[in-house]
């Protein structure tokens, strides 16, 4: 066990980086963070800032020297160098996970050779493959790169066979995946944290709205079946124990006509899982540490409803946000700002956390009534 007192690295310094390392500080913990950016989020409140880019080795080594574990923020750290200083040092998760994370096509497959619900997909390598995945996987689909991309980056909607093409060119003819269009009900989130030895818990399933393939919204617990719920969990959970994952997992699922599909794994603390900042007995951020540290997991309890409301630049745009109206409608929100000086209308800016409600509805209306005073 790495008790407090002892050093954590993480490797990006973004919100997450952040959070991690504020949580980190509360245990009594210090950090040292890695990431290009000189004005990164973490580097705000960690003990070593180190600017170098995740592809440097030898900047990775130099921070896991200073280290007793090394996690990372985010699943774009090339598995290369996780591997390289894994050999050394206490590195978790561990390089195979983001091997298998990082390319769309490697992680389908290994869900389906692993048994697990997702939607039909096929592998695009060549012009010559197209006819052939859209036969396959049918119509309508969506044809994503299969490395790199996210919040809907690299992707093209395909209605017929007449598209395949122009939707390949739109991602520049890149090894890319085509998979089954999911009319899905509801989509949510199993964040969960397992241990080197198996522990697993996980926090109340949540309930996610996306606006522009970006996260608006998050309502916890899901407003789904309890039986949607259990089989969620229980997905994520065999999926954990089958990557042998250590640390805090989110499992991205759409809910189609009462049946639980995976659309994708996030190997980090996830932002369907910002609502435990505030709502839970225990933070997505600590339950990280904890697990990486080899210290007993926290209780996941919650009292009551929640949900978080993502706050990107848009909400700037008429300039600085309503303050003053938030906390005088909801004075018991929560409010994470991650240090931004730049504004952008998909940038990630902060978000705000309302808990302790008596239903999920009711958590849901006052983050939205929140969004409208905000923006003015």
């Amino acid at each position: 066990m790495i008790g407090p007192g002892g050093t954590i690295g993480i490797l990006g310094g973004g919100q997450l980086g952040w959070m991690l390392a504020l949580e980190a500080q509360r245990m009594g913990y210090r950090t040292v963070v890695l990431d290009p950016a000189h004005d990164c989020s973490a580097a705000r409140i960690a003990d070593e800032p180190i600017v170098a880019s995740f592809d440097n080795e030898d900047a990775a080594r130099g921070l896991a020297g200073r280290c007793d574990a090394v996690t990372l923020e985010f699943e774009r750290i090339p598995h290369h160098v996780l591997a390289s200083i894994e050999k050394d040092f206490h590195v978790r998760p561990s390089s195979n996970v983001l091997r298998i994370i990082q390319d769309r096509v490697v992680q389908r497959s290994f869900l389906g050779d692993a048994g697990f619900p997702q939607p039909a997909f096929a592998r695009i390598e060549t012009a010559a493959d197209l006819d052939a995945a859209g036969g396959a996987v049918g119509f309508p689909s969506i044809m994503k790169s299969a490395r790199g991309g996210y919040d809907g980056k690299n992707q093209a909607r395909v209605n017929g066979a007449a598209d395949l093409a122009a939707a390949w060119e739109s991602i520049g003819h890149e090894h890319a995946i085509l998979e089954r269009f999911v009319r899905y009900q509801r989509e949510i989130s199993v964040v969960l944290a397992r241990t080197e030895d198996g522990d697993v818990r996980a926090f109340p399933v949540a309930e996610n709205e996306h606006r522009d393939h970006i996260l608006f919204l998050t309502v916890a617990p899901a407003r789904v079946p309890g039986s949607v719920q259990a089989r969620a969990v229980e997905i994520a959970t065999g999926v954990a124990h089958t990557l042998e994952y250590v640390g805090v997992m989110a499992v991205e699922m759409f809910v189609e006509d009462g049946e639980v599909l995976i659309n994708e794994i996030a190997p980090r603390v996830h932002n369907s899982g910002h609502y435990t900042f505030g709502a839970c007995a225990t933070s997505q951020f600590e339950q990280h540490l904890r697990a990486v540290c080899g210290v007993p997991l926290g209780d996941v309890w919650m009292p009551g409803p929640a949900a978080m409301l993502n706050l990107l630049g848009d909400v700037w745009e008429k300039g600085e946000p309503k303050w003053e109206r938030l906390f005088a409608e909801f004075p018991s929100a929560k409010l994470f700002l991650y240090g931004k000086e730049a504004t952008g209308p998909r940038r990630k800016m902060g978000h705000v956390t309302f808990a302790g409600y008596d239903t999920a509805d009711a958590a849901a209306v006052a983050a939205l009534r929140a969004y409208d005073l905000l923006k003015g």
